[in-house]
């Protein structure tokens, strides 16, 4: 299949991707059987079924954005993220004008354009989030941010903390600075689970860079740019996830996890890019857009990973948690849902959105832990496993 035929299939995949996961698990646990995590009752009502038709026409009615015809910068867009979201829109029927790659290492660039990644209307822009000027030069010009540069690790952000302060924190408020000043129309921060009451320093980073974002509406005067994030969960094979752990540890026969009790959501980057596309078409600006995901528990993911292999627990590490949340309680009281997501809408009072308004408010003590979450089955982690490695992969890992 010619190169551009891969892309094409690929986005493909991707439009479609969350919709799929939507049709298959839109409904939580606690939803189906009309039990909510507090003890409130669903509502099953002809108003409520009413409400969430209009809301979802409310959303598609929004989708009004031509992607073809605008300039998107991505930082971090030689990472797992921003290459899967580069090639997704490389391969859309109307692609951007332009697509600029925005990181700091140049060997990654390379290889990315040596890979196959050298279209005609892809750039590729050496530099840092934490640079302002250099900021501001890149996005002359650009219509959409993506914010998906950021340092990830746990352990690595809790041993060396001023590093994480000014990539996630400072390098956040210069992509604001910076796309003010440069006149973009609409800037997306990719978020994570661990930003939602935080124990460790790469959460607390996230989420002064969800607050900053949120308040970047206001502070840009109540126009262009608007600035929304995207929160989820642990992506499925990316660089620094547990399952290419898993895998490589798979080859001694043991594997280990940090508590046995440990759970985590999870996603695939196809379905996180699609997510990410139809947020950025939706957004107002100020929203914190949450998929609907499920969880699984570590163990179980070891042995379906590795049946045949031991599982050693050695102990939790500094800043881990045992359940990560995608939406707190206290966020409970400003959260919809709304056709087929979770949007937390801003605690300001300068926040306004039309759409939302046909969104259903979530429960009182709602909250969206992963220990409570639907449980991920096996074969559909394989499914997102064999995506995310390749069937053939997939098949030589996981027993069926």
């Amino acid at each position: 299949m010619e190169k551009r035929g891969q892309y094409a299939v690929n986005a493909s995949n991707a439009i479609n991707a969350v919709n799929t996961v939507n049709q298959r698990h839109s409904e939580p646990a606690w939803r189906s059987s009309g039990q909510f995590p507090s003890g409130a009752r669903s509502c099953g009502a002809p108003h409520c079924l009413r409400k969430q038709q209009l809301a979802r026409r409310a959303m598609v009615g929004n989708k009004r954005m031509m992607w073809k015809d605008k300039v998107v910068l991505v930082t971090g867009g030689t990472g797992s993220f921003g290459k899967k979201f580069v090639e997704v829109l490389l391969g859309k029927a109307a692609a951007p004008k332009k697509i600029i790659v925005f990181s700091r290492d140049e060997l990654k660039q390379h290889e990315m354009r040596a890979g196959g990644f050298d279209q005609s209307n892809l750039r590729y822009f050496i530099g840092d989030v934490r640079d302002e000027a250099r900021l501001y030069r890149a996005m002359t010009g650009v219509d959409i941010v993506i914010h998906a540069a950021a340092l990830k690790q746990v352990p690595s952000c809790e041993y060396n903390p001023h590093e994480a302060v000014l990539t996630n924190v400072m390098g956040a408020r210069n992509v604001i600075e910076a796309s003010i000043n440069a006149g973009v129309k609409k800037v997306l921060a990719i978020s994570t689970d661990k930003a939602v009451s935080p124990a460790n320093l790469y959460g607390a980073t996230k989420l002064v860079a969800e607050k900053l974002f949120v308040h970047g509406n206001a502070y840009s005067g109540g126009k262009e740019p608007r600035f929304s994030c995207v929160r989820y969960g642990n992506v499925v094979g990316s660089r620094g996830s547990v399952i290419p752990l898993f895998l490589e540890q798979r080859k001694t026969g043991v594997l280990t996890v940090t508590d046995p009790r440990m759970t985590r959501f999870w996603i695939t980057l196809t379905q996180g890019v699609a997510f990410v596309l139809r947020c950025v078409e939706v957004m107002h600006g100020g929203e914190v857009f949450v998929p609907k995901l499920r969880a699984m528990n570590m163990v179980d993911l070891a042995h379906v990973l590795a049946p045949e292999c031991r599982v050693d627990t050695i102990g939790i590490r500094p800043g881990e948690k045992l359940h990560e949340a995608l939406i707190s309680e206290e966020e409970a009281s400003r959260t919809v849902e709304i056709d087929g997501m979770y949007v937390v809408q801003p605690a300001h009072p300068w926040w306004h959105c039309e759409y939302l308004r046909q969104g259903t408010p979530v429960p009182q003590g709602f909250a969206y832990v992963s220990n409570h979450a639907d449980a991920l089955g096996r074969s559909d982690l394989e499914h997102m496993i064999a995506e995310a490695t390749g069937p053939a992969a997939s098949g030589s890992h996981i027993s069926t």
